[in-house]
């Protein structure tokens, strides 16, 4: 009887891990505030996308296991299975081989360029960036918002003008003060991370945001991976579907006034 009620409680230990295991989510993400913030001894926030992940996927009993990476070791995560999913990555045929995206988005980001407050250029396409030192980072790809102004980064003959900074989190800080330098004179990114940023540092009475932006949205969509069971990943993806659908309007701009920042029609 000793030895049975061991096995009974032993059984019912490898249960219940089992099913804790079969109700966390892995999730890999990386650095991009305010959207997805890796948390400091400062600061516990993660980022409004990785609020509203937490709120979709608990409220079906979920538990959120979290892995910062960058970005490149994210995507290499979830392609092996270490990762169930990755919460925002741009759609794209070559990354469908490897992943399976929701339906649902997970959000669309204006973007928009910062300048030097007294600076009155705006952009009206590639022509308006003549002589302008426009910085960026290291593989960074604007082509899924305009085609055109990645060929300008790309084009050998505009090489002497694009600044190219390299970094791990502090890029667009030390791109932002490269700016208030007069090292370079503009740079483009979602109007989220630049409010988010020049809040951030108190820097509204030097720098401004300026819109028009690049000609199309940046649109974002969780990837998960292939190779967790296939039972589990249709799951996940249902989940986020329908939880995404349902945080629209009122709840979705509490998440964002968390982070002191607002969307653009």
């Amino acid at each position: 009887m000793y030895r049975l009620l061991i096995l009974i409680t032993v059984l019912g230990g490898i249960s219940i891990s089992c099913l804790s295991y079969a109700n966390t989510v892995k999730v890999c993400y990386d650095q991009w505030p305010p959207m997805t913030i890796f948390p400091a001894d400062e600061s516990a926030e993660r980022g409004f996308v990785i609020d509203m992940l937490e709120q979709i996927y608990t409220a079906q009993g979920y538990t959120l296991e979290y892995y910062e990476v960058p970005l490149a070791r994210g995507l290499d995560m979830v392609a092996e299975g270490l990762c169930d999913m990755l919460p925002e990555y741009l759609l794209s045929q070559s990354a469908e081989q490897t992943f399976v995206y929701a339906s649902e988005k997970t959000f669309e980001y204006a973007s928009a360029f910062v300048i030097r407050r007294n600076d009155s250029w705006r952009y009206s396409g590639v022509q308006s960036l003549n002589h302008k030192r426009i910085a960026t980072g290291p593989g960074w790809d604007y082509s899924s918002m305009s085609v055109n102004y990645q060929n300008h980064l790309d084009d050998p003959k505009n090489s002497h003008l694009i600044e190219i900074i390299a970094g791990y989190d502090d890029v667009v800080d030390r791109i932002l003060q490269m700016i208030i330098d007069h090292r370079v004179d503009v740079y483009a990114d979602s109007e989220l991370v630049l409010q988010h940023v020049l809040n951030r540092l108190n820097l509204n009475e030097k720098l401004q945001i300026v819109r028009p932006g690049l000609e199309h949205k940046l649109v974002e969509i969780p990837i998960f991976s292939k190779k967790i069971p296939s039972k589990k990943r249709q799951q996940l993806i249902k989940i986020w579907n329908e939880g995404r659908q349902l945080i629209k309007g009122q709840q979705e701009n509490d998440l964002l006034q968390k982070y002191n920042v607002t969307l653009s029609e």
